[in-house]
């Protein structure tokens, strides 16, 4: 009787022990499993992609918030912009510049994206973006572009004949102008996309521009 209770005692000393251990160890085996998973799952998991800012007043929506969708997504953001330092929004964001224009080659993102605000034309509106614009076309990647900024793309050459859409307001249509003078589609709507081409009309289309570059990205 002593032995068969000593015995029964080890068995019940070695089942506490078991579970103790996993208590302590199964959950964080399970935590990393499900981070794992959770970065299989992200659709843009081995995308790069290029934001193209002004130096000085970049929209802050246009950039922050498609920033933050597309790398909850895995995208890995590259920040581009005319000089090196530290970029400033219109609303005072910063954000660090991680290229310059002049540096950037299409080939080497997935897609190139084009930023707006009152410092666009001034800082982007120029042979080096064309050059990036042209390029992008070129190595068949997503160009996408926000607010003002379409205008840019029209003055590249690239939405000839393309469905598009840009920023303007009661007292100012001078974006569109320029997008049908260049042979856009102009389209009154907040985001337009033509094969790889997407566009949108202002920050209030922030969210839905970043969910159409992720769309466009994984439907390759």
């Amino acid at each position: 009787m002593k032995k068969v209770f000593t015995f029964l005692i080890i068995i019940g000393i070695l089942l506490i022990s078991g579970v103790i251990f996993l208590e302590k160890f199964h959950p964080k085996q399970e935590k990393n499993f499900v981070q794992e998973r959770l970065m299989e799952e992200k659709p843009l998991k081995d995308k790069k992609i290029a934001m193209v800012i002004a130096f000085r007043d970049f929209r802050d929506e246009e950039y922050f918030t498609p920033k933050q969708i597309l790398e909850n997504e895995g995208a890995r953001i590259v920040t581009i912009s005319t000089s090196e330092g530290t970029a400033i929004g219109a609303d005072g964001g910063e954000t660090m510049v991680n290229m310059v224009v002049d540096q950037v080659k299409a080939g080497d993102f997935d897609a190139i994206v084009f930023v707006g605000g009152p410092g666009c034309l001034k800082y982007l509106d120029n042979e080096s973006s064309y050059r990036l614009i042209k390029e992008t076309i070129s190595a068949n990647k997503v160009l996408a572009s926000i607010c003002i900024s379409p205008v840019i793309l029209a003055k590249a050459g690239v939405l000839d004949g393309k469905k598009a859409t840009v920023w303007s307001s009661p007292l100012d249509k001078s974006g569109i102008k320029t997008l049908e003078e260049y042979g856009a589609l102009y389209y009154n709507q907040p985001v337009v996309v033509d094969g790889k081409i997407i566009t949108a009309n202002g920050p209030g289309a922030a969210r839905e521009f970043a969910q159409e570059i992720i769309r466009v990205l994984t439907a390759q």
